[in-house]
């Protein structure tokens, strides 16, 4: 009977799945007790420069031969260059491609940044508030910094919504000025958030599939399709930061409603 009860208890162990580990900041060398702890490198500068690397690689060398008959890389790097070029232009206009350099790094650096941490034992440097926040945070101080130099004063006219009833413009005029300071907020969660949540889930099925035994075919194939989902999720979400970025600095540059 003894034995009969032990073999139906689940082995605890097993089962034990922690998802959020994978998200931990582990130093390269030593630890963070030292006196020089802040500038331990950790897995997160790691896998940031292996971006930068893989950046460079791409546009700059894949493209250094600029053949009338392009190879693989060349096509890649002009494909990103020419979708990134017609969002600026269709979304924030003409007057907004000076941007473009910049705008276009943030969509390569995220975009590069979700698709390395698809790679097992690997780190999501796009699944830290801290990282996703200081790029949302570039993003509104330059947007605001543009629109008052550009606009001066009238930089205003975002808030006020001139089309409203009269009565009505002072309380549209504060909803406005508050969704314009939660924008960093939103941005960098809705990017944060989704990339976290889908590692997590395939996290979860894998300590399954490793539970399981025979029937671990099942967590496999959960993990497979999500696999396949955050593939598409990490070229969704740079497209959609990159777009609100182009979206905020529209608003910027042509401020009146």
């Amino acid at each position: 009977m003894a034995i009969a009860i032990v073999f139906m208890q689940p082995d605890i162990k097993a089962l034990a799945i922690h998802p959020m580990d994978q998200f931990n900041i582990i130093p390269l060398f030593g630890d963070h007790t030292g006196p020089l702890h802040w500038y331990t490198p950790t897995n997160a500068t790691l896998w940031m420069a292996t971006t930068v690397v893989v950046i460079v690689l791409l546009l700059v060398l894949g493209t250094s031969g600029r053949a009338m008959v392009p190879s693989r890389s060349q096509s890649v790097g002009e494909l990103l260059y020419g979708f990134i070029y017609k969002m600026v232009e269709d979304v924030a206009g003409k007057d907004a491609v000076k941007f473009f350099p910049y705008i276009m790094t943030l969509f390569l650096f995220i975009m590069v940044s979700n698709f390395l941490g698809l790679i097992p034992m690997s780190f999501t440097t796009t699944s830290h508030i801290a990282v996703t926040a200081i790029l949302a945070l570039l993003v509104f101080i330059t947007v605001t910094i543009v629109g008052f130099v550009k606009n001066g004063a009238g930089f205003l006219g975002l808030f006020w919504v001139s089309s409203a009833p009269l009565p009505l413009r002072p309380i549209l005029a504060i909803i406005e000025l508050i969704s314009y300071f939660v924008r960093p907020v939103s941005h960098s969660i809705r990017l944060a958030g989704n990339v976290m949540a889908g590692h997590a889930v395939i996290k979860v099925f894998a300590g399954f599939a490793g539970a399981l035994g025979v029937f671990a075919f099942m967590p496999i194939l959960a993990i497979t399709a999500v696999y396949a989902l955050e593939v598409l999720v990490a070229f969704i979400q740079a497209y959609v930061f990159t777009i609100l970025t182009c979206v905020y600095l529209k608003d910027a540059l042509h401020p009146s409603h």
